[in-house]
């Protein structure tokens, strides 16, 4: 899959487009890419994605905005797994804000993407003040030679499909329906680092990934299942937090992998949350800690009946 940043200098041909920013890429963005790379193949053009970095929420109110499901790069990932062949990756910022329905419709449909299929979800607005919408995007297709279709929404057990929807459901702990909504377990990728080995002192090797997402979706005690170290995932109990008894302020995650000894720093996993054990908390001493520690990796073991 290409990776394309910022419109200065068009694709290198014409392009099927969908556009949004398929944070969680969960089951209602799954529907809409199938559609997507279906009619890209039939018109022998290549199923590209045009996203936004950061969320325009982000960008506009970045004291409110939502804890990301995904980084880019898990993101990126997401979507070649579901086919895309291009993304462009548009940095939102006050310019990109300030483009008029017109301005995006010329500037980055036409001359940067040069679009000529284009799937949009039935809530897409774009544009300054977000005057655009699907009956303006359909008369500039009539001018411009691009066909245009609107994607509606995805309901799982009744319950449309959206990123709100998985961030209420991972905020509540709840694994299975945050699974139901996007299709697989919520994971989390990071590389393996080094860290102050206060795992080992109590007892309990763990590896430590950095990660990116702050704010957390979620934290707390988990039993998960590792990706990245062999043919099959490996069984394990997690802490997502901040580490508050250790007086930690940025968010690690921190996975105990059972009966597993190898040495894995600078290996990137892909972390499946399954199921939250409970939330995370202070202890007084580190005594205690290791006491809950060892609690916890019994009771993510009797999860996997191990």
């Amino acid at each position: 899959m290409q990776v394309f940043r910022g419109f200065s200098r068009p694709v290198s041909g014409p392009t099927a487009l969908a556009i949004g920013n398929f944070d969680g890429v969960h089951r209602g963005h799954l529907a809409l890419l199938e559609r997507l790379v279906v009619a890209a193949r039939a018109a022998g053009l290549p199923a590209t994605i045009l996203t936004f970095e950061p969320h325009p929420r982000e960008f506009f109110a970045p004291e409110s905005a939502p804890a990301r499901l995904t980084t880019l790069r898990e993101k990126l990932e997401l979507l070649a797994d579901a086919g895309v062949e291009q993304v462009m990756v548009c940095r939102f910022n006050a310019a990109f804000a300030g483009l008029s329905a017109a301005q995006f419709i010329d500037t980055v449909l036409v001359t940067g993407l040069r679009a000529r299929h284009l799937i949009i979800g039935d809530d897409f607005r774009f544009g300054k003040g977000r005057s655009g919408d699907f009956a303006m995007l359909q008369s500039a297709g009539l001018q411009a030679n691009f066909t245009v279709e609107s994607m509606g929404s995805v309901t799982v057990d009744g319950e449309r499909a959206s990123s709100s929807g998985v961030r209420k459901a991972l905020a509540a702990g709840d694994m299975e329906q945050a699974a139901n909504l996007l299709g697989r377990p919520y994971v989390i990728d990071g590389s393996v680092r080094h860290g102050d080995k206060i795992g080992r002192q109590l007892g309990f090797h763990t590896a430590n990934i950095r990660i990116k997402h702050n704010p957390l979706p979620m934290s707390g005690v988990f039993a998960v299942e590792v990706a990245g170290l062999g043919d099959k995932p490996l069984p394990g109990v997690a802490n997502l937090g901040i580490r508050p008894t250790l007086g930690g302020t940025r968010p690690l995650l921190e996975v105990h992998l059972f009966d597993f000894e190898r040495d894995i720093y600078g290996a990137h996993l892909s972390v499946r949350f399954v199921h939250k054990l409970r939330n995370e908390q202070r202890f007084p001493n580190l005594d205690a800690l290791k006491a809950q520690i060892a609690a916890d990796a019994m009771a993510a073991r009797a999860f996997f009946k191990l």
